[in-house]
């Protein structure tokens, strides 16, 4: 019995989170800050969500680091997704081959 009691109540959030603001806010947003809040918000979970299991999915949390400042470089400096993700797994096999 539980467990439908709890699908229903995650159910009616997800439903609370994504139709409420359709229903509630019909004319276009003007306020700057509220409009970018809402620009950001999605990149903010993604790094709130990504940048600790970075450091988690490694045996050593100092090769994931050194792997995230790697793929931040190496996205800095304009290289790809597919050579970023390399050169990130590169680093983390190196580092914990000596640690």
């Amino acid at each position: 019995m539980n467990n439908y009691l709890y699908i229903l109540t995650t159910f009616l959030v997800i439903y609370a989170v994504r139709v409420l603001p359709l229903t509630l806010i019909r004319k276009p947003i003007k306020n700057r800050f509220i409009r970018s809040f809402l620009y950001y918000v999605p990149y903010v979970t993604l790094a709130v969500m990504t940048f600790p299991a970075i450091i988690r999915a490694t045996q050593e949390p100092l090769a994931g680091g050194a792997a995230l400042i790697a793929g931040i470089a190496a996205a800095w400096r304009g290289c790809k997704l597919l050579t970023v993700a390399v050169i990130c797994c590169v680093v983390v096999f190196i580092l914990e081959m000596f640690l």
